[in-house]
């Protein structure tokens, strides 16, 4: 999917994260395959980016390192904000 199908993602759109897509804060996560919906939209096209809350599959299968690591930093897990190269419908 390029970035011109970005017009199709929305709030309330179900997204899965692009495989090679690693986590913004602890680029040793990946996010590959991460299953979404896209809560809020920041900025203005074409650096918008897409604040992602996971299925609750996903956060259940969470790394716990990833999970400490966030705790740690008080970082929210649930939660990503991730741009429109980064993500595709599901």
């Amino acid at each position: 999917m390029s970035s011109s199908s970005s017009g199709k993602l929305a709030v309330g759109s179900r997204v899965r994260v692009k495989d090679g897509v690693t986590s913004p804060d602890f680029p040793e996560v990946s996010f590959a395959g991460w299953a979404a919906t896209i809560v809020e939209l920041s900025g203005k096209k074409p650096n918008q980016k897409f604040i992602l809350e996971f299925d609750d599959a996903v956060i259940t299968a969470m790394p716990p390192d990833y999970l400490k690591k966030c705790e740690e930093q008080h970082l929210l897990y649930t939660m990503a904000c991730l741009t429109a190269d980064q993500i595709e419908a599901a």
